[in-house]
């Protein structure tokens, strides 16, 4: 058939690329055109992505779908290869919801709006040609794409420190993913013949010293897209001057690309390092969950409070990740995508409170629920998914990285106590943070009102409206503090809609990856117990994970 033979992931990625080309030629004096026409095209692409899914994508299948490879530079090994699995499918998903809801989001834009929604379509793209490449240079290509638009989308719609922000960006995760080509070279050119294939590259044999290099350059290139500490100081920067909805495809999209790297290239290609590193992972995320809670407390400023809460939930990824074991991954997977969810409505709603008090600054709030009552139940419903109330997609996902890694069999019971431990520590950290950052916001902050309006004289205007946003006193007829527009609405709800029907019906992501996830987890598996019976002694030392006897039989017999 036809349908079997077109080329969905092709056209998926190049349709916002080649709409993005028209935006200059369309004759739009206020920016109404141009608006309109980005979401028609990020929502067109949304919904092919989900046709094609729902008709050709087999969930229980772990193998690629939907394949497509044309070859580009045959000289050089270099293909147009892209395709799709439960690794990738989810984040497809994630990339086209989040940017399409972006835009619409991003009706306040009136500065250059043709530049601006030229830059989200180019975006568009790139995401998903990250997510959907097979081909190693390609993924490297999309991954260096996608840094422009943030860095223009910054630089020129941010706050006041935008161009620092910006450039600390474009520094950070430009140098980073050197090592993406590095590794790339160091993989294609091992052996008799080059590819960049990365299904190719998966069967070839590296030497352990070599595998070791190839994680750890890997690991840094992903670790700073993932915020890992300590590479992770770009975020809170980037997300305190970034626009709304820049904020949101940086935190609901852009970080969970360090994620799927760590899985796709870590664990998949190079299974034997990631039994060495996995230990460093749990650790690394261990500290990322504390530090990041405790400095998220810290901050004055909304956005930056809510960038340092990304960076706390980010360590539960790592977690799962180094867990070994089914569930853990899953909830790894799990987490990205609810924290996509999650982290896109949060920045979504701080840009709606901010266009309202034109301020990020907590300590100058307080009291707004009481004129923006739709906002303050939005608001609320976000932080409590983020803060993982149960019959929320925050519960489902940690509570499977934390079930997943305490079970675990791979690691010593001390191990895995302190670690358990102070992860929790985290997570009872989160609650505080976020509640406290709600009464700040929008219940009375206890500050004394600091204005020419006297409390006998406020208490007389009390039915004409007068508010107090923190230390600023301001009348409605002197600033507009209206409530959550329907289009304000309806994205918070889209959003919304998906976390609840997750933490209720977690099945709803898993069913998508939790194939492909047993299928990488098997693979470490294989390795490790490879490696056990190789070099008992080096894998013998108490900071090295352990099987038991139980789950490795299983494995041996797959060698069998």
């Amino acid at each position: 058939m036809l349908a079997d033979r077109f080329p969905w992931l092709t056209t998926i990625i190049l349709l916002p690329l080649v709409a993005s080309l028209v935006i200059p030629f369309l004759p739009d004096k206020n920016g109404k055109i141009i608006r309109w026409y980005a979401f028609g095209v990020g929502f067109a692409d949304f919904a092919l992505m989900c046709y094609a899914f729902w008709k050709h994508y087999d969930a229980s299948n772990s193998s690629l779908q939907l394949v497509e490879s044309y070859d580009w530079i045959p000289q050089l090994g270099l293909s147009w290869a892209v395709s799709v699995d439960g690794l990738s499918l989810p984040f497809v998903l994630l990339a086209g919801l989040v940017t399409t809801l972006s835009m619409f989001g991003a009706w306040q834009v009136d500065r250059r709006p043709k530049l601006f929604y030229f830059l989200m379509l180019v975006l568009y793209a790139a995401q998903v040609g990250v997510f959907v490449a097979q081909d190693l240079v390609l993924l490297f290509i999309m991954w260096e794409v996608e840094l422009i638009p943030v860095y223009l989308l910054i630089c020129i719609w941010g706050g006041q420190k935008r161009r620092y922000a910006a450039t600390k960006f474009l520094l950070y995760t430009a140098a980073a993913s050197i090592f993406i080509l590095v590794a790339a070279l160091a993989m294609a050119l091992y052996g008799d013949r080059v590819t960049f294939d990365m299904v190719e590259l998966g069967m070839k044999n590296y030497p352990l010293a070599l595998e070791l290099l190839l994680y750890a350059g890997l690991l840094i290139a992903f670790g700073v897209k993932l915020a890992v500490f300590p590479m992770h100081t770009w975020l809170p920067d980037a997300h305190g001057e970034a626009s709304a909805p820049v904020s949101m495809i940086l935190a609901g999209v852009l970080l969970k690309m360090g994620g799927y790297g760590l899985i796709r290239l870590n664990m998949g290609l190079l299974p034997d390092a990631h039994v060495y590193f996995a230990p460093l992972l749990a650790m690394l995320g261990v500290i990322n969950i504390v530090y990041g809670a405790m400095n998220s407390f810290a901050q004055s400023n909304m956005k930056r409070r809510l960038a340092y809460s990304s960076i706390s939930h980010m360590g539960f990824v790592l977690l799962g990740i180094a867990s070994f074991t089914d569930l853990g991954i899953s909830g790894a997977m799990l987490q990205m995508i609810s924290h996509g969810l999650i982290a896109s409505v949060l920045f979504f709603l701080a840009g709606v409170t901010y266009d309202r008090t034109h301020t990020m600054a907590m300590d100058d709030m307080g009291g707004i629920a009481q004129v923006m009552p739709k906002v303050f139940a939005l608001f609320t419903a976000a932080s409590m998914a983020s803060l993982a109330l149960p019959g929320m997609s925050g519960f489902a996902s940690e509570i499977a990285v934390f079930v997943g890694f305490t079970t675990s069999e791979a690691y010593s019971s001390p191990f895995r106590a302190v670690t358990v431990f102070l992860a929790a520590v985290g997570v009872i950290l989160t609650p505080i943070y976020l509640l406290s950052m709600l009464r700040q916001v929008f219940y009375d902050a206890g500050a004394a009102p600091d204005c020419d309006v006297t409390s006998e004289g406020l208490k007389a205007l009390e039915n004409q409206g007068a508010v107090c946003f923190g230390t600023n006193c301001i009348l409605p007829a002197d600033a507009e503090f209206s409530d959550a527009r329907p289009r304000e609405v309806f994205i918070a709800g889209c959003f919304l809609a998906l976390i609840i029907g997750i933490g209720f019906y977690p099945k709803l992501a898993t069913q998508l990856y939790d194939a492909k996830t047993v299928a990488v987890n098997a693979q470490v598996r294989q390795s490790y117990a490879r490696l056990a019976q190789a070099t008992p002694p080096m894998l013998a030392q108490e900071s090295s994970p352990r099987f038991a006897e139980s789950e490795v039989a299983p494995v041996l017999g797959m060698l069998k």
